[in-house]
């Protein structure tokens, strides 16, 4: 329980921390646009991002490099399928 005399919590520190996870952000976003377009492209940048991201401590930057592996793995497949239909 904190002291009546501590000061307030950080407000700017709070906002801080969301702003970041620029990095995985990008990474997650990358890994959305795998799926679509260019998945090894977006799908390697996202990995990237997001190691990058956990290395930095960001609690988000795992989930994105895992999030744009499997991103690339679903558009390369659905390039695949797509491709073999044509």
């Amino acid at each position: 329980m904190p002291h009546p005399d501590d000061p307030p919590p950080d407000d700017a520190a709070r906002r801080r921390r969301g702003i970041d996870q620029v990095p995985s952000v990008l990474g997650c976003v990358c890994a959305a646009v795998a799926v679509l377009y260019a998945p090894v492209l977006f799908g390697l940048a996202g990995i990237v991002l997001g190691v990058l991201g956990h290395l930095r401590g960001e609690p988000l930057g795992r989930w994105a490099a895992l999030a744009a592996g499997a991103g690339m793995g679903a558009g390369t497949v659905l390039t695949l399928v797509l491709e073999s239909v044509r």
